[in-house]
């Protein structure tokens, strides 16, 4: 088990332990009464709730990382429509993009000249290009 694992356990646990404690004895204090069916519930769910967030996060944090100087050559699609600024998608990812040709449709296809900050410049792609 890796260290990450085990805090998201205990947390969760915690945090469980925590809404156990509001329902039972923090809510009756002021006259809420909430059914033990209830209560089980709500901890299902949000036990579910956890696992899945921990899954999703656990794949967003194995995706490598992309240089930007390494995307200059790289090929993508237009998201949408770069007039002459919008987005582009490579790799499932959208990027924002700049086109030096003008505009350029929604679904055409474009390949990375260069960059200005995080914004990738785009052309249009030619026939020719690899």
């Amino acid at each position: 088990m890796t260290a990450r694992l085990i805090y998201a356990i205990v947390s969760i646990l915690i945090e469980e332990a925590a809404i156990v404690v509001i329902v039972l004895w923090g809510l009756p204090q002021i006259d809420i009464k909430i059914p033990l069916g209830v209560l089980i519930a709500v901890m299902v769910v949000f036990a579910v709730f956890s696992v899945l967030l921990y899954q999703a996060g656990s794949r967003a944090l194995r995706i490598k990382p992309i240089a930007l100087s390494v995307m200059i050559g790289s090929k993508g699609k237009v998201a949408s429509s770069l007039n002459p600024v919008g987005f582009i998608k490579i790799k499932d990812e959208l990027w924002e993009a700049e086109s030096l040709g003008g505009k350029i449709g929604v679904g055409k296809e474009v390949m990375v000249i260069g960059q200005d900050g995080l914004k990738l410049v785009v052309r249009r792609r030619n026939k020719d290009d690899l």
